[in-house]
């Protein structure tokens, strides 16, 4: 198949093609021309006002809930939704039913999405069951292709089973990535601890949840010097704490949640059930450390949190709805529209090379000989979310209805072409 890009502004700050205007020619998924005028027929011609491509996008934390779980997700929406919301690579949580703690677990996932736009990278169950007990066999799955380890949504507790990960990792350089959440803190804790707690009457966890476990394991990882990647952060102190063991040299990046970017707990006083949430809602003033952490670059990169739910998890009262929302489609839409002032470099960087790093995948180019991963989209479009724009198998999402800017228009991954 031949393709082609017509007048797209590259954004790559690794490239020396970086805020360029080149059409851009592909055939059978090799970039084969790239040029500021390509006068070559082709099969498909993409062409549009504003039109920004960069290198494939990379989620690092998403719930396909495949196998066991497929009323609520399954690998191929997952991917669908991956692919509308400009991502060629995902990497998928553990907590699967059974959970991914094996070998044949992680092969399972990986040659059931080998047809697909989207490189879909299993994280491993750091321990059995993802139970936060018994180590799980990480070497194995490592071998047959586990990306990372994780056990996901189960923050691990156990002080003594975070050495042991930390250290065991370290023999193939592998990457632990850690949920901070210290349950018996706020045990019950539905929402952030605080006035609208207090105002609505409902249980609320503290951040101090959240920062004990970051700097548990920042000592953790420290004493092993090994890998450590925090997801979900929430908390300015939590954001303190990293940003000083980075300076000391401690091998941590960390990532957060786009909803904690758009949202607060202000907003949870309507009660939408889409906003319970793990990390919760946090106030006003830990959403503006955030956006300064990610202007200083103490935040790496973006992570989805793409919890799906079914509509019974989600159409009842609030403190019985299930955690999540879906977060692949509006990842990019969200950061857009909250960043207004952030270089689309930098946005950019954050979608993937930092992400790329973190898991340790290959960094692809936008040059010509090179096998075309990119992703096309619009920083300009203005649009309201709507629910019939969901290509997850679950519809919980609090952004339907909102205004947003910036629109994915799709991805190219090889020979492999989809479109929004």
């Amino acid at each position: 198949m031949k393709l082609l890009i017509k007048k797209a502004t590259i954004v790559s700050p690794t490239s020396p093609l970086n805020g360029t205007i080149k059409d851009i020619f592909i055939v059978n998924g090799i970039i084969k021309k790239i040029a500021a005028n390509i006068t070559e027929k082709a099969s498909k011609t993409i062409e549009q006002k504003g039109l920004c491509i960069s290198m494939g996008w990379v989620d690092i934390f998403a719930h396909f809930c495949d196998p066991g779980l497929e009323y609520r997700e399954t690998i191929e929406t997952g991917l669908a939704a991956a692919a509308a919301g400009g991502f060629t690579d995902v990497c998928v949580l553990p907590n699967n039913s059974p959970v991914t703690d094996n070998k044949s677990q992680v092969e399972y996932i990986k040659q059931k999405a080998t047809t697909y736009a989207v490189n879909i990278h299993p994280i491993g169950a750091i321990t059995k069951n993802a139970e936060g007990k018994e180590l799980a066999e990480m070497y194995d799955m490592q071998n047959s292709g586990a990306i990372a380890f994780s056990d996901g949504i189960n923050s691990l507790q156990s002080s003594g089973v975070m050495l042991k990960a930390l250290q065991y990792v370290r023999a193939f350089d592998g990457t632990i990535i850690q949920l901070p959440d210290d349950k018996s803190i706020g045990a019950n804790g539905i929402v952030n601890e605080g006035i609208v707690s207090t105002q609505l009457g409902l249980p609320g966890k503290p951040t101090m949840a959240e920062e004990l476990m970051v700097a548990r394991d920042l000592k953790l990882a420290r004493y092993t010097d090994s890998k450590i990647h925090f997801t979900g952060i929430s908390s300015f102190k939590s954001l303190e704490y990293i940003k000083r063991s980075k300076e000391t040299g401690i091998k941590v990046t960390c990532s957060i949640a786009p909803y904690s970017l758009f949202f607060t707990d202000e907003d949870i006083k309507t009660y939408d059930t889409n906003l319970k949430l793990n990390p919760p809602l946090r106030t006003e003033k830990d959403r503006q450390a955030l956006i300064k952490g990610i202007k200083n670059k103490t935040i790496d990169c973006i992570a989805s949190h793409h919890i799906p739910q079914n509509w019974d998890g989600k159409t009842c009262e609030f403190e019985y709805a299930k955690n999540g929302m879906i977060g692949l489609e509006t990842l990019y839409s969200c950061l857009q529209t909250t960043l207004t002032d952030l270089p689309v470099e930098q946005l950019i960087e954050m979608l993937t090379t930092n992400n790329r790093k973190i898991v340790g995948l290959p960094i692809p180019q936008i040059k010509e000989g090179e096998i075309a991963c990119i992703t096309l989209f619009n920083p300009n479009t203005t649009y309201t979310f709507d629910e019939t724009m969901i290509k997850s198998k679950s519809k919980n999402s609090a952004f339907i209805g909102q205004k947003l800017t910036g629109k994915v228009i799709g991805i190219i991954n090889g020979d492999k072409i989809e479109m929004n």
